[in-house]
């Protein structure tokens, strides 16, 4: 099997790419720039723009994949709010084009969603719940869902929520973020009123793995399952870290405005992922230790 993965240059990629390796897969990478995990490839990588649907057509004839794991994208919200034009170039149309060029390949695709596809009223979404975002990116991710659900190959979608996981330079997760500030003694401000399962990164690269060994069909959300608030996140990471918990300040949607809106009570059940694959989660200690392990 060799997978061709998009968007390998961010803090996930590593565990992409570990994952995909412990299955026995020929990994082929493509990011923006250069590589940043030449030591685990152990295969070709590609400097590819996605928007650009002639290079993608050269890559994807070049390597004939049997499988595409579709990472990339702006993931930012209040970055897509600001340039909603960019967010639909690199979001939807450019899986347009890769979706229009696997399907001559007859590859497996498997697209990396969010939840943020959903309003956030309800919470604990289930893959049947209707969708409704409340921003730029929620819409441009939808969109792109839409698009592989129109695939005419076998393809999964997976949505995920809050991605935390081991800091890479230039690739910042929320956590990392967390660490950083606290090291340097600078107060941040945490938002105590959106709801999450957040995901260890190593557990979604696992589950995305499996998914594509098999290729299983459909939509599959994979996360945590311990329900937490970012607040809850940053302090739990403080203590665990011995860092200073009271540079952390608690705020809400009402205190502290951000360009785009979040969906406040999100995080999944993830009982389908658990009987098609075997999906285990870790807890959350588990993951901070993974993520920051101690001498």
């Amino acid at each position: 099997m060799k997978v061709l993965i998009t968007g390998v240059n961010g803090f996930i990629g590593q565990h992409w790419v570990r994952a995909l390796h412990s299955i026995g897969a020929t990994v082929v990478a493509t990011g923006r720039g250069v590589e940043r995990f030449p030591s685990l490839l152990r295969s070709r990588y590609y400097d590819l723009d996605i928007t650009d649907a002639g290079a993608v057509r050269s890559v994807l004839a070049a390597e004939r994949p049997t499988a595409i794991l579709h990472a990339a994208a702006i993931s930012k919200p209040d970055v897509c709010a600001a340039d909603p034009d960019l967010a639909d170039r690199i979001n939807v149309q450019a899986t347009e084009n890769l979706l229009a060029v696997a399907g001559h390949l007859n590859c497996y695709v498997c697209f990396i969603s969010t939840d943020f596809v959903f309003d956030g009223h309800k919470g604990m979404y289930v893959e049947t719940d209707d969708p409704g975002p409340v921003n730029h990116y929620g819409v441009t991710k939808l969109m792109a869902e839409q698009f592989v659900q129109g695939y005419p190959g076998k393809w999964s979608i997976v949505r995920t929520v809050t991605v935390y996981g081991q800091p890479v330079e230039g690739r910042p997760n929320i956590l990392s973020t967390v660490v950083d500030k606290l090291q340097r003694g600078e107060a941040y401000t945490v938002f105590d009123d959106q709801v999450r399962t957040p995901t260890y990164a190593g557990d979604l690269a696992w589950g995305v793995a499996r998914l594509i060994q098999g290729s299983h069909p459909g939509i599959f959300h994979l996360s945590g399952e311990e329900v937490l608030t970012p607040y809850a996140m940053a302090i739990r990471t403080a203590e665990y870290l011995g860092l200073n918990p009271s540079l952390l300040t608690r705020v809400t949607a009402e205190t502290f405005q951000q360009p785009a809106q979040r969906p406040l009570r999100t995080g999944f059940v993830v009982e389908k992922a658990k009987k098609t694959i075997g999906y285990a989660p870790c807890s959350f200690e588990e993951g901070l230790r993974l993520s920051f392990p101690r001498p």
